[in-house]
């Protein structure tokens, strides 16, 4: 039998046999009701009638209105005869009293309607028994009959509540357990149910499943085996270090490359614990400290310089997190880490010689730029000879050039310095008004020629600063030039020195046309310019005044929006005192 034909036929008698039991109790609690109607409208009443008419009769003598009374009790009693001799005792009673109201003090008169009325009540008496004891009859057969047919509801219903689930819920017991054996890989599991219902064809859908699954298994073994060898060698070849570890931080594989810059074997370190292994080895403690505790995103990444083959070696590391997604499942999980350390040697040396090679270059052009300025100086005055227009004007030219050239040959010492990390800087407690004032006072020919505005805006009682005087007026000066030189004509550019809860803000306003916010964190990147700018130049002067900074213990930010100008601030810790 089907389920579902199962489940129509349970639920179906389940709702025929609770219709059952309900038309019984309501066709038996009808009867009942009728038996006590009969008694109440019919027997009950005429006791009442009687009742009064006797009550009427006592007070007859005194009560002028008692014959009233008695009058319309028994034409009442005349609509309600039911029993047998019923009538004939009323229509006594009432000709009797038709004889009373003729001779109201005939006592005799009284004592044979009285003996009437109480033959009357003795009749519905009897009566009401034998209805009563009817009622009784109606209501004990009415028991036998619910009781009856409740116990067979309830041993039908609790056959079917014991049999009809058990039915359904053991072949889906089984074969969830089956479920659970072929997801552990035990592909030689087989559900057997004897049944030709749904869960017949059910098992034996998973069944041919099963098989499929086993002899698939069986089949591609060789292969995965093959597979992994594959990846093993692909892992040692690599000239790279790799380690790999599962969730619970043990050493699943690691290469040749590895194992030679961290001094172990293969069997010191595989399927051991990274943690126990860091305790004695420096290298891999170092490994595992991003794991341990995650980097945060504005944390520099160092390269490790590595004692290797005789020789120092960089590297980069790159911790990646293994993750994912099970079958079935929504949510990814970590199943483990592999650490990739990138040999940057190479790199590292040929951006070595590249920064001397700057370095070099720059401080050989120093010196005949100086020569140039100082030649065009010397042709401008008139001890050597007066100059026409055009010479003039070729003069003027060269003298810009110069200073361009002693500008960007200024700059490349100075990251040069940044990059071998040779900053010299001479820190101590310094006035940032002074600082301040000597930016403004190099920059003040520059902003007059384009009749800009240079503002000052400096607060009350601002603290001395622990920075280097000299690196921190140049990053100023290269702010305030920078505003110069993006301002419109005729504007302003503010320059402010602020209290700040980490010491004492420098900042520079001007009324340019902003940066987009797409650039706004690489405006600090080496060599970096915007987009679109019409203005030329290196590229380095932001990014050495974030060195220079930083290397101070200070910070370095911007805020700017597209055609509302740009304001460039650092700060700078203030002396305690």
């Amino acid at each position: 039998m089907k389920i579902k034909t199962k489940l129509t036929f349970g639920v179906g008698l389940l709702f025929c046999l609770i219709i059952l039991l309900a038309g019984v109790s309501m066709w038996y609690i009808n009867e009942l009701k009728r038996d006590t109607n009969n008694i109440l409208t019919a027997n009950y009443n005429t006791m009442e009638y009687s009742r009064n008419m006797l009550l009427a009769l006592d007070e007859m003598k005194d009560n002028p209105k008692a014959v009233a009374k008695f009058d319309s009790n028994l034409e009442k009693q005349l609509h309600n005869m039911t029993e047998r001799n019923e009538s004939n005792v009323t229509l006594d009673i009432a000709g009797s009293f038709e004889k009373l109201k003729a001779d109201m003090a005939n006592d005799t008169i009284q004592g044979y309607i009285r003996t009437d009325i109480a033959k009357l009540m003795e009749l519905n008496m009897g009566a009401i028994e034998q209805k009563s004891e009817i009622a009784n009859n109606t209501a004990e057969t009415a028991i036998v009959w619910i009781v009856v047919t409740g116990a067979l509801c309830f041993l039908i219903a609790f056959g079917l509540l014991i049999k009809l689930p058990n039915n359904i819920a053991k072949p889906i017991r089984e074969l969830t357990e089956s479920i659970r054996q072929i997801a552990n890989q035990n592909y030689s599991q087989r559900v057997h149910f004897e049944s030709h219902n749904e869960y017949g064809d059910l098992a034996k859908s998973f069944n041919t499943m099963a098989e499929k699954l086993e002899e698939y298994s069986s089949s591609r073994l060789e292969k995965i085996l093959k597979e992994k060898k594959r990846v093993e060698t692909l892992i040692n070849n690599m000239h790279d270090p790799v380690i790999g570890l599962d969730e619970n931080k043990v050493i699943l594989f690691v290469n040749d490359e590895a194992l030679k810059i961290t001094g172990l074997t293969r069997t010191e370190i595989l399927n051991k614990s990274v943690v126990d292994i860091a305790v004695s080895n420096d290298l891999i403690r170092t490994l595992i400290v991003d794991i341990i505790k995650p980097l945060k995103e504005t944390d520099k990444k160092v390269p490790l310089k590595i004692y290797s083959d005789n020789k120092e070696s960089y590297f980069e590391k790159e911790i990646i997190n293994i993750e994912v997604t099970p079958t079935g499942e929504e949510r990814s999980e970590l199943i483990g880490y592999v650490i990739l350390l990138k040999n940057i040697t190479p790199f590292k040396e040929l951006d070595s010689a590249k920064t001397n090679f700057i370095a070099t270059i720059s401080h050989e052009l120093k010196t005949p730029i100086s020569s140039i300025k100082m030649s065009t100086q010397l042709l401008e005055h008139l001890e050597t000879g007066k100059l026409n227009d055009e010479q003039k004007q070729l003069v003027d030219s060269i003298k810009d050039d110069s200073s361009r050239l002693l500008k960007i040959t200024g700059e490349l010492l100075n990251m040069s310095q940044v990059e071998t990390g040779n900053i010299q800087l001479n820190i101590q407690a310094t006035d940032p008004r002074i600082i301040l004032q000597y930016a403004i006072d190099t920059t003040k020919i520059q902003a007059d020629q384009k009749q800009v505005i240079l503002k000052p805006d400096i607060e009350e009682d601002i603290p001395f600063v622990n920075a280097d005087a000299e690196k921190t007026a140049w990053v100023m000066t290269n702010f305030l030039t920078n505003a110069i030189r993006y301002s419109i004509e005729k504007s302003e550019v503010i320059i402010s020195l602020r209290k700040h809860p980490n010491g004492v803000l420098f900042s520079v306003k001007d009324t340019g046309k902003g940066i987009d916010g797409r650039y706004k964190k690489k405006i600090f990147e080496r060599y970096f310019q915007v987009p679109g700018s019409s203005k030329s130049g290196t590229g380095l002067g932001l990014a050495i005044s974030k060195e220079f900074i930083e290397t101070q213990g200070g910070s370095i930010d911007v805020e700017t929006a597209q055609g509302m100008g740009s304001t460039f601030f650092f700060i700078l810790p203030s002396v305690t005192k």
